[in-house]
């Protein structure tokens, strides 16, 4: 649909440009509290996370959690939660967002495999409800209203 930028800026969304990987991950710039990072853009996961490996970079509270997670060929893997951080992503934005934290060692071994970028973490299906997103794979954007 040719239109369809212009019809959803209209409608108030934000316009987020995404990458398609080697691996044809969605790829997308995201900031949390402050701290722009990369990360792979994932209908299929629940909630956004990022890894343990990033827990300082993003200035992150992380707490323990009894949720296990699960996916990507992993499964039962312990998990912390880090709440109220903020998110920014292209100009839409979420000051109190909570984030799950686990082991994502797996993915970037994964993607560095197949010679693509190394990820800090995936933005899920919890930030794409909340924004109400759409994606336009054919124009390679993500829209999220706010």
């Amino acid at each position: 649909m040719k239109n369809l930028p212009e019809i959803l800026t209209k409608e108030n969304y934000k316009k987020i440009k995404f990458k398609v990987s080697k691996t044809q991950h969605l790829l997308i710039k995201a900031s949390i509290n402050g701290v722009r990072g990369n990360f792979i853009l994932d209908t299929g996961a629940s909630t956004s996370c990022v890894g343990l490996e990033s827990i300082s970079l993003f200035e992150l509270k992380a707490t323990k959690s009894k949720t296990k997670a699960a996916g990507a060929g992993a499964t039962d893997m312990n998990t912390q939660i880090a709440k109220n951080n903020r998110i920014q992503i292209g100009n839409w934005k979420n000051n109190s967002f909570n984030l799950v934290i686990f082991d994502l060692s797996h993915v970037n071994l994964a993607l560095t495999q197949h010679k693509a970028k190394a990820v800090h973490g995936i933005i899920g299906a919890d930030i794409l409800i909340a924004g109400e997103g759409i994606i336009d794979y054919f124009n390679k954007y993500l829209y999220l209203l706010k």
